[in-house]
């Protein structure tokens, strides 16, 4: 169960169980969803129509991208910055969930979760979201930095990556991107939460359980059907963070079609609904959709399971 449950104080894990969980189901889940991760980037950083009629264009699919990408970068390219991006998914999903069990549990407390569950998870699934964005997008901006780039490569290393972006754009430029991130994560990640418990719920009461081991199936799709939802209504926010994140970066995208700088949030919204219409603000979303069905069925999925297996060994050790 993800969240504090009263039902099942006595067999809750405990806090370094929730964090351990919650980091092996970041590093899995990353593993697994990275190759998506990294063309939903490129979707998203090409100022470029995504349609094979622009000439211009150096993507316009899924299966052109992957392709090219191949062709030009080798397999290898699709996971570009997975160094810092496991970093983040592992520090992002043991924040992410013990803060979730924290905030459920004291709303449990003070009588605020059973009359309100839909808006008892949103609100702590994007107050937890946010405290782990804070201590993480630091990693964020490396992992997209790293991911972004073409050949010949800016950076080679994260060290290298870390110190030629200190000494050259200052500290403030791990931070770039971070209004529109903190702006998006909180209803995205409470989505995420509240539409899981939702759909979990629906789940039950379209096919009742009938005592047959089905809840692995059950937690994969009601995580898939709840990432889909959260990334389509937020999706706007996540393609502005990644715009601003390269800012200064301009020289390592010219091999990929035009480059553009903003000035900021607003600048950027402006330039974007300007230069490339509504149909802009949308880029990358084919690949992002599979990415949040993927990688949010995968993270309730293993988060579940560890959960459980944790369980399990401390009932047998008893």
């Amino acid at each position: 169960m993800v969240g504090y449950d009263a039902k099942a104080d006595t067999r809750s894990n405990s806090k370094l169980e929730v964090a351990v969980a919650g980091s092996v189901s970041g590093f899995v889940t990353r593993a697994l969803i990275s190759p998506l991760d990294v063309i939903k980037i490129r979707f998203q950083l090409q100022i470029e129509r995504l349609c094979p009629s622009d000439p211009n264009a150096k993507y316009h699919g899924i299966f052109q991208a992957v392709k090219q990408i191949l062709q030009e970068e080798g397999l290898a390219a699709f996971w570009k910055g997975h160094v810092p991006a496991q970093i983040l998914s592992v520090a992002y999903g043991a924040v992410q969930f013990l803060s979730f069990e924290e905030l459920t549990e004291l709303l449990y407390r003070i009588n605020l979760y059973e009359t309100h569950e839909f808006s008892a998870h949103f609100i702590c699934g994007g107050l937890s979201a946010g405290v782990a964005t804070l201590a993480v997008h630091p990693v964020d901006v490396l992992r997209t930095r790293l991911a972004a780039q073409g050949e010949p490569k800016i950076y080679n290393t994260l060290r290298e990556a870390v110190s030629t972006m200190y000494r050259t754009e200052g500290p403030w430029v791990f931070y770039k991107g971070l209004a529109p991130t903190v702006i998006a994560i909180f209803p995205y990640a409470g989505l995420q939460f509240s539409c899981y418990r939702s759909l979990k719920h629906a789940y039950d009461w379209v096919i009742p359980p009938d005592g047959k081991q089905t809840g692995n199936l059950k937690n994969l799709l009601c995580g898939c059907g709840s990432g889909v939802i959260s990334k389509t209504l937020t999706y706007p926010l996540d393609l502005f963070k990644k715009r601003l994140q390269v800012g200064g970066f301009e020289h390592a995208r010219s091999a990929f079609g035009q480059v553009r700088s903003y000035r900021g949030l607003l600048h950027l919204t402006k330039q974007v609904l300007q230069d490339e219409g509504t149909q802009g603000l949308f880029k990358g979303l084919s690949p992002s959709l599979l990415k949040a069905a993927l990688s949010t069925g995968f993270m309730f999925f293993w988060y579940e399971l560890f959960c459980n297996l944790f369980h399990c060994i401390r009932r047998e050790d008893r």
